[in-house]
């Protein structure tokens, strides 16, 4: 019984900072997406990254990047609520409902989505692979 209750609470342990974590990669990312920085955006994104737009526009890596490096896309602020973190493995969900500013291709305008985004672990590190955002 003593066994199975450690057990108990070494997995939950676990379980939160695995979750821990990824809500710390969710800070980043998010920070990333602000400042616009080239080398924060490229350790924060896999390099098999699929990040979907509300607008239904799809861009890999290197073209996620640079509309953020460039100025073509600009988060002016995140803000970030009613996130639920998933842990499988070395695996991550998230869901959140992101609200804020953006500027694109020069127009300035009001965002309010709803995204999931799918992190992997790779050498102990949680990386951005797949982004899907919908308006709401």
């Amino acid at each position: 019984m003593k066994l199975t209750i450690l057990f108990i609470f070494m997995s939950l342990t676990s379980l939160y900072a695995q979750d821990a974590e990824v809500a710390k990669a969710v800070e980043t990312l998010k920070q990333a997406l602000i400042d616009g920085k080239k080398e924060a955006l490229t350790n924060i994104a896999h390099d098999n990254l699929t990040y979907g737009h509300s607008s239904g526009l799809i861009e890999d890596k290197a073209a996620f990047i640079e509309a953020l490096v460039t100025g073509k896309s600009d988060f002016v602020s995140i803000n970030l609520t009613d996130q639920v973190i998933k842990v499988t493995g070395n695996t991550a969900t998230v869901r959140h409902k992101l609200s804020g500013e953006n500027i694109n291709n020069g127009t300035k305008g009001a965002i309010n989505l709803s995204v999931l985004l799918v992190f992997v672990k790779e050498k102990n590190e949680w990386k951005l692979l797949a982004r899907q955002a919908v308006k709401i």
